[in-house]
């Protein structure tokens, strides 16, 4: 996850999911930059590297990281996350995609970006926007930057 200082307030970036059942869904359709990775065959933090290029179309920059843990999301999905400084235009983003039958049991498949755009967000708003497990990741940001008297 990036975060900035943005005057004395930080910021995170995070996306919105992409695909239809997402479209019109705001709070709580919003996540940080993640993906799946084979336990033991792939490092968490290199796959969170790989996973940021891939839903953004940039890698995430260098410097030093802040291990934000895990959480368990409603579905089961683990997700691990670090948080690095760094700043990123919105209009830059540029997601890979994937296919789904749609609309459902149709036949037809159609391509989606998986991120379908980003922001950056205050932490009180992002805990909002995010799916609610996540939000606990701003939380630890936030004690995290506290903890470093930013």
């Amino acid at each position: 996850m990036l975060y900035r200082i943005s005057g004395s307030r930080p910021e995170v970036f995070v996306g919105h999911m992409g695909g239809p059942f997402w479209a019109r869904k705001d709070e709580g359709a919003w996540s940080v930059f993640k993906g799946e990775y084979e336990e033991g065959a792939e490092d968490p933090y290199a796959a969170a590297l790989r996973e940021f290029e891939e839903e953004t179309g940039r890698p995430p920059p260098d410097g030093p990281i802040i291990d934000l843990g895990e959480v368990r999301q409603s579905g089961g999905k683990r997700v691990v996350a670090w948080a690095v400084e760094g700043d990123f235009d919105p209009a830059e983003l540029k997601s890979n995609t994937y296919k789904v039958q749609w609309p459902p049991r149709s036949g037809q498949w159609r391509t989606f970006p998986e991120v379908d755009r980003a922001e950056w967000f205050d932490l009180d708003t992002a805990r909002r926007k995010l799916v609610t497990a996540q939000a606990a990741f701003i939380d630890t940001l936030e004690r995290a930057l506290a903890a470093a008297g930013r």
